[in-house]
């Protein structure tokens, strides 16, 4: 697929994500694909996998929240299978704090789906606004 034609697949999910609406980029992601967080902070490793992103990524996280999480894109540079996103998120956590991260997203594209994403964003606020996921599925333990 071109540079252009991946461009579009990410705006595209963005738009939705923007309305709130996570199927399509969850239908977006390959069986084999991976998410890197960085940075120190508990939710920060490789999840691996479709499955434990949505298991050990997702699930965790989203029930973090009180309402419906939102992420906007808001530039979008394209070169081969690699599509980089600047965008926000936006949503508060059960606790009434806001989790209005920043990000960039450094994407792999193959055949029309994600199979990579890096994830640069705001450390200190996923520590001020987030507590860890409940296991650290690094150890299989259950976090205090």
């Amino acid at each position: 697929m071109s540079a252009a034609h991946n461009k579009q697949i990410m705006q595209n999910l963005f738009v939705e994500l923007a309305k709130g609406n996570g199927k399509p980029f969850v239908d977006s992601l390959a069986d084999d694909f991976c998410w890197t967080i960085t940075g120190t902070t508990k939710w920060s490793r490789t999840y691996r996998g479709k499955q434990a992103v949505l298991d050990e990524l997702f699930a965790p996280l989203f029930s973090k929240f009180a309402n419906q999480y939102r992420n906007t894109g808001h530039n979008f540079i394209a070169d081969g299978d690699h599509v980089v996103v600047e965008c926000r998120g936006q949503v508060m956590t059960k606790k009434g704090v806001p989790y209005n991260n920043t990000y960039c997203y450094v994407c792999r594209l193959a055949a029309g789906k994600l199979t990579h994403l890096t994830e640069y964003l705001d450390t200190e606020l996923v520590t001020a606004a987030l507590d860890g996921p409940a296991i650290d599925f690094r150890t299989d333990k259950k976090r205090r």
